[in-house]
């Protein structure tokens, strides 16, 4: 049977099951076409003369083209990238548009990112997987989440982007045909401008007030998007608009926010995962100078965790809100989690392997039915928490004042910001504004609203002046919700020719949407989650008889989405098993992937490119190959590694990756190194442990990131495509660590099997 066609029903029965929960009403709603995305509930908010043709873009008199940028930029360049859609079909120089923040409005909604929970196989093809995507989509979009994440900016924006500057060029060229009294289709729109095929021409500042006024019965069904061979401006490697305000200081992110009268806020949370407040004495701390108030922080109900619980201080500034908090005299509620230690945990997973079930995720073949295995390899792997350690400390400003709320932030979820901080101040939604400013780094931090809520309660107790709270590093790294940590088991066989007979993988680990849904979005934690065995089931390799099952084990830990999620740590297990399987059969890890990849040609290409690129490893180094396909890319990486005396180095990493059409290569290859430099941090030395309860990492002393000094060379291979655009932020962080992993074992014979790498 093909890896294409699993055996078991269950995964899709689950999928229909959930989709038709609903009912008739569900079935009647679903028939409906999808909402338009290019009209706005709300007219944009115009300057300088600027008149609106959608709710995308807005074009001023002297030409100035305004686009709308639904996404955060958070380093991943989505203000260069989805402005390029734009202009592409609107056909006007890059130079001449500026960005403009998105109002919160479901025309933004993601609808990629929800699209992509769904528990399919990439091979997966059919009217089933079709229509359970379709009527995803229709729910996202009458949720209106405006989310940042999932490596989807590009995918989402690919069809409202290029619809939106399509419709308002056809509005712009209609204008000036009827005002030249000519056939539309005798003009065209070139460089900003309307060139008729007589000579006439005229700007798109000039014509855009008529266009709004005459063009409105123009849709998106009415236009033609350009073909990927028309394309001049998309494809192109263009500069980083963020740039130069980041270099020379005028770059504007959530902790420069400087609204009048504000003032700092510091806090205090229970040093025991899940702890609460028992009780606290202010007195001392309000005597300090510069002191306005000292407030107690509940965590809110839909926090199963009881993540937030704290007493934060509001000072004129915020090294006097911080020495403050040295004076309150805190007693703590430690709760049942006072004895937690990571030991713990892993004892938990490994007794959930051992006693359940759990949810079958993949299974083709036969595996207990597999014959002609002659060499058997069983391995258990494992992985930590993670933190997210982002460069801007977590921080939000709230100003509550007159019933109206105001928010200045560094989010990847302004609407869910709002949702939150209306929640908290017992206001109306429309009663919240939002400024979304630069993020600092988000990997997934930023997904969530805990410092939203967190800052409009201490706005609440501030007579109405805004409050900038700001989370220390060792507040960040304590009180962060982590990249799960997962234990992984692996029965793998192989035949006398070295092909790969069985393989049968089980693991186990706390789930993110059982948390993440509750607490942000007010739906219900159950059932199957796809990230924790994303890059598990969901495989390239073309295995005959395999079976992939995931055990979820409740976590008493706060745990978070972190960049690349599930692949992050499932591509080093079945990456390095994979490899385990290879010299099992007495092969070197590339010939072996390549013998598992004849159905498939894209994998197979971006392989050979990293091998290519690569070349032969110098004396004293190795070569490690990993390949893994995550958020619709594909990625192989080729890490060159050294050991002296037990120190890892990493020198050279070659990243070959097919992300479908490239719209702005500069962008990929600065996302490739970036995910290198961030998963490396990762496999070398990330790790959260806990012991009696508490997180025993506190900052980057002992949760050290990758320094300059040890960063390698990453030399990054864009396949040419003509496929559709997929995600770029994420896929370049899964393959490295078992690409080094992968190495070492050919450096030192040592499998190492755990996270982070450590010789012995």
């Amino acid at each position: 049977m093909s890896q294409s066609t699993p055996k078991s029903k269950t995964r899709r029965r689950f999928l229909l099951g959930g989709l038709a929960a609903g009912g008739a009403l569900v079935v009647g709603w679903g028939v409906q076409p999808p909402r338009q995305r290019l009209h706005g509930a709300q007219p944009l908010a115009l300057v300088g003369g600027a008149v609106a043709l959608n709710g995308w873009v807005a074009i001023a008199p002297d030409g100035t083209v305004s686009v709308v940028v639904p996404r955060c930029e958070m380093g991943q360049g989505v203000n260069t990238a989805l402005p390029m859609l734009l202009a592409e079909e609107l056909d006007v120089p890059l130079a001449q548009v500026r960005i403009t923040q998105a109002p919160i409005d479901k025309i933004f909604s993601n609808l990629e990112v929800l699209r992509e929970t769904l528990p399919f196989h990439p091979d997966d093809r059919g009217s089933v997987k079709e229509g359970a995507q379709w009527m995803l989509a229709k729910v996202a979009r009458e949720m209106g989440i405006m989310m940042t994440g999932g490596s989807s900016s590009i995918k989402d924006a690919w069809l409202p982007m290029r619809e939106a500057g399509a419709v308002a060029r056809a509005m712009l060229i209609a204008a000036a045909a009827q005002e030249w009294g000519v056939p539309a289709a005798q003009c065209k729109g070139t460089a900003g401008f309307v060139v008729h095929s007589g000579g006439k021409r005229a700007s798109y500042g000039s014509l855009a007030a008529k266009a709004a006024a005459a063009g409105l019965a123009i849709g998106a069904d009415d236009v033609r998007l350009k073909e990927p061979g028309e394309f001049t401006l998309i494809g192109t490697p263009q500069a980083r608009r963020d740039s130069p305000a980041k270099v020379n200081g005028s770059a504007m992110f959530g902790i420069d926010a400087r609204p009048p009268g504000m003032l700092y806020a510091a806090l205090t949370m229970s040093p025991v995962v899940g702890g609460k407040v028992a009780s606290f004495d202010a007195a001392a701390a309000k005597a300090m100078p510069g002191v306005v108030a000292v407030v107690g922080l509940a965590p809110p109900a839909s926090h199963k965790t009881g993540a937030g619980a704290g007493v934060a201080v509001i000072a004129d500034s915020y090294w006097r809100a911080r020495q403050a908090l040295g004076a309150l005299a805190v007693k703590w509620d430690e709760g049942v989690n006072a004895s937690l230690s990571s030991a713990d945990i892993f004892r938990q997973f490994a007794g959930a392997l051992d006693t359940e079930s759990g949810f079958t995720y993949f299974e083709s073949g036969d595996v207990a039915a597999a014959k002609g295995a002659v060499k058997t390899i069983r391995a258990e792997y494992r992985a930590p928490f993670l933190a997210h350690a982002t460069m801007e400390p977590i921080n939000c400003t709230a100003q509550v004042a007159g019933g109206k709320v105001r928010l200045w932030a560094s989010t990847q979820v302004p609407s869910m910001c709002v949702d939150m901080a209306a929640k908290v101040a017992g206001v109306e939604r429309a009663d919240v504004s939002v400024d979304v400013l630069l993020l600092g780094g988000g990997f997934g931090r930023r997904l969530e609203v805990d410092m939203v809520g967190q800052a409009v309660a201490l706005a609440m107790a501030a007579g109405g002046k805004p409050v900038q709270l700001i989370w220390s590093r060792e507040d960040d790294m304590t009180h962060d919700v982590y990249r799960p940590a997962a234990l992984a088991r692996f029965t793998g066989s192989v035949d006398a020719q070295g092909r790969i007979v069985s393989y049968d993988n089980k693991s186990a680990s706390g789930s993110i949407g059982h948390q993440y849904f509750p607490r942000n979005l007010g739906l219900p934690g159950v059932g199957p989650d796809k990230t924790t065995a994303e890059g598990e089931y969901d495989m390239q390799y073309e295995i005959e008889h395999q079976r992939v099952v995931h055990v979820i084990v409740d976590s008493a830990v706060p745990l978070g989405y972190w960049r690349s999620v599930g692949h992050s740590h499932n591509a080093f297990f079945k990456e390095s098993f994979i490899d385990e399987l290879a010299h099992a059969a007495g092969q070197d890890g590339a010939p072996f992937r390549r013998a598992l990849l004849a159905r498939h040609p894209r994998h197979l290409a971006v392989l050979d490119a990293a091998l290519a690129k690569a070349g032969v490893a110098p004396a004293g180094r190795a070569h490690g190959v990993a390949l893994h396909q995550s958020f619709g890319s594909i990625v192989a990486q080729v890490a060159e590694v050294s050991v002296t005396d037990k120190q890892i180095r990493v020198h050279r990493v070659v990243c070959a990756i097919d992300c479908g059409l490239a719209v702005n290569p500069n962008i990929i290859a600065q996302q490739m190194e970036s995910a290198v430099v961030f998963g490396l941090s990762a496999a070398l030395g990330g790790e959260i442990t806990l012991k009696n309860g508490r997180i025993e990492q506190g900052n980057f002393g002992d949760y050290p990131v990758l320094r300059i000094d040890s960063a390698p060379e990453v030399e990054t291979v864009i396949i040419k495509s003509a496929e559709p655009p997929e995600g770029v932020g994420e896929p370049g962080t899964p393959p490295i660590a078992p690409a080094v992993a992968n190495a070492l074992f050919k450096l030192t014979g040592q499998r190492l099997r755990s996270l982070p790498l450590r010789l012995a």
